[in-house]
């Protein structure tokens, strides 16, 4: 490997451990990764679930009043939900994919193609 290809992954190895923070390798399972999502409690997490069944209802059947109709006193939680998507969103991620790229791109304008 020439030195140039040894900066640019040890660039990519420093970038991955500082960013890729939202996927973990599980500890008992190869090629799977897990996410972590921060509760309050076992109520929230219940919560949480039972806001995104309901809307997957409502998305399937488009007829709102029927959750309605079984649950009077718990509306969709659209604003929980819309809250744990954004946790799982991987900004560090994309953070990092932006800093590659701008490396990458560095590396390529002295390329001919």
């Amino acid at each position: 490997m020439e030195p140039n290809e040894i900066k640019s992954l040890n660039s990519l190895r420093k970038l991955t451990a500082r960013y890729c923070t939202t996927l973990n390798p599980s500890p008992d399972k190869k090629e799977f990764y897990t996410a972590k999502i921060e509760l309050l409690n076992y109520y929230e997490l219940g919560c949480i679930i039972t806001n995104m069944l309901k809307l997957c209802i409502l998305a399937l059947e488009n007829e709102s009043h029927k959750i309605s109709e079984t649950d009077k006193k718990a509306p969709i939680n659209v604003s929980l939900i819309l809250e744990t998507v954004l946790e799982m969103f991987p900004m560090d991620e994309f953070e990092m994919l932006s800093e590659i790229n701008e490396i990458l791109v560095g590396d390529f304008q002295g390329v001919d193609e």
